[in-house]
C-alpha cells in the first residue's frame, strides 16, 4: 500500500516488496511519546527475505534509520530523511531449545522473560522491567534491577544495509553501560540468550516483584519515552534531576514526571521540540547544580521542524 504524497525518485529503483511501503508516513503513532514528524519512507518488511531483497536494491546514498516499538524514542517534528525500517510480527518469534532462548528483534522483552519463565528457565527475569523489544535491548545493552543484556547474550543475527547477513558474538558488541559499538548501518534481527534451569514459582515471584516495583515507582501507562537520562557512574539520574529542582517542570504539555523525575511526559499536545527543550533545560540545571553532564538515554532521531 502506497500513500499519496510527494514522490521520491529513489523508490523507482527499488524492487517490489511483500511488506508495507509508505511514503510520508506519520511516525508519531509509532512512538510512545505520540509526537513527531513523518518518514520519507516507512518500510515494514514481510519477513527476513523481503528485508534483504529491499536492502540489496536500496541506493547506498539513501539514509536508513531502524526503529523498534518506539518505547525509548523521540522523533523530531521535521521528520526523518530517507528510509525508516520497522520490523514487525514476522520478527517476533521466540524459540526455546534446552536452556537457550532465541528471540526475534521485534519480540517484546517482557514476552521473552515470560516465555522463559513458563518452562522454568531463569536469568531473563530482569527483562520484565525493560520496556521495548529485543532489537533495541541488544543495541543499547538494556538492563534493569542489576542485570543487563551483556550478562545473558550468547550471539545475535543481523543484516547490514547492503543485505549481507552477519552472525555476531556477544564480544562483537563491545558492550558498555547502555551502549554498544554496533552502528546504525547494522539491523539486528534477533539474539540467543543463556538461561539456567530454575523453579517456576521462584522465577514468577521475582518477575512479579519487578513489575510491582515499576508500577509503584514509574509513570506507566502514560505518553513517555522511558528513562530519559543515563545514570552517571555511581549516581542516579533522577536524584540529580530532583536536586536541581526539576520535578514537575513543564514546557507546554511536556512535563518532568512528578512520580519519577527521570521520565518526561507528553500530556497530549506536546511537540517533540518541547520535549527535547525540556530535556535540555533539565540537563542545563543539573550541570549548574551538580556539575554533572547528563547523557540522553532516549534516542532522538530526525530533523527539527522548518523554521524552528
Amino acid at each position: 500500500m502506497m500513500a499519496q504524497a510527494k514522490h521520491l525518485p529513489f523508490l523507482d529503483n527499488l524492487p517490489h516488496v511483500r511488506g508495507r511501503l509508505v511514503e510520508q508516513a506519520p511516525l508519531a503513532r509509532l512512538s510512545w511519546f505520540r509526537t513527531g514528524g513523518t518518514a520519507d519512507v516507512l518500510f515494514e518488511p514481510a519477513d527476513e527475505a523481503d528485508l534483504i531483497a529491499f536492502l540489496r536494491h536500496m541506493p547506498g546514498d539513501v539514509p536508513m534509520t531502524v526503529i523498534g516499538v518506539g518505547s525509548n524514542l523521540l522523533v523530531r517534528d521535521g521528520g526523518v530523511d530517507g528510509v525508516v525500517i520497522r520490523l514487525g510480527r514476522a520478527f517476533a518469534n521466540i524459540v526455546i531449545r534446552g536452556d537457550v532462548v532465541k528471540a526475534g528483534a521485534a519480540a517484546m522483552d517482557v514476552h521473552v522473560a515470560k516465555a522463559a519463565a513458563k518452562v522454568g528457565l531463569s536469568g531473563l527475569e530482569f527483562m520484565v522491567g525493560v520496556p521495548g523489544t529485543v532489537g533495541g535491548a541488544l543495541r543499547m545493552n538494556a538492563g534493569a534491577y542489576g542485570r543487563e543484556i551483556k550478562d545473558v547474550l550468547l550471539h545475535a543475527h543481523a543484516v547490514d544495509r547492503y543485505g549481507h547477513v552477519h552472525e555476531l558474538r556477544a564480544e562483537d558488541f563491545g558492550y558498555a553501560y547502555r551502549s554498544s559499538r554496533i552502528g546504525e548501518g547494522m539491523i539486528l534481527l534477533g539474539g540467543s540468550f543463556q538461561c539456567q534451569t530454575g523453579d517456576v514459582e521462584t522465577i514468577n515471584a521475582a518477575m512479579a516483584k519487578i513489575s510491582a516495583d515499576r508500577q509503584e515507582s514509574q509513570p506507566l501507562g502514560t505518553r513517555t519515552g522511558g528513562s530519559t537520562f543515563k545514570n552517571p557512574e555511581g549516581m542516579k539520574a533522577w536524584e540529580l534531576v530532583d536536586k536541581a529542582g526539576c520535578r514537575g517542570m513543564r514546557i507546554g504539555d511536556a512535563q518532568v514526571s512528578e512520580k519519577h523525575c527521570n521520565f518526561l511526559l507528553n500530556h497530549g499536545e506536546a511537540t517533540a521540540a518541547q520535549i527535547e527543550e525540556l530535556g535540555e533545560t533539565v540537563r542545563k540545571r543539573v550541570k549548574e547544580t551538580s556539575g554533572v553532564d547528563l547523557e540522553w538515554e532516549i534516542r532522538i532521531i530526525g530533523n527539527p521542524a522548518k523554521g524552528a
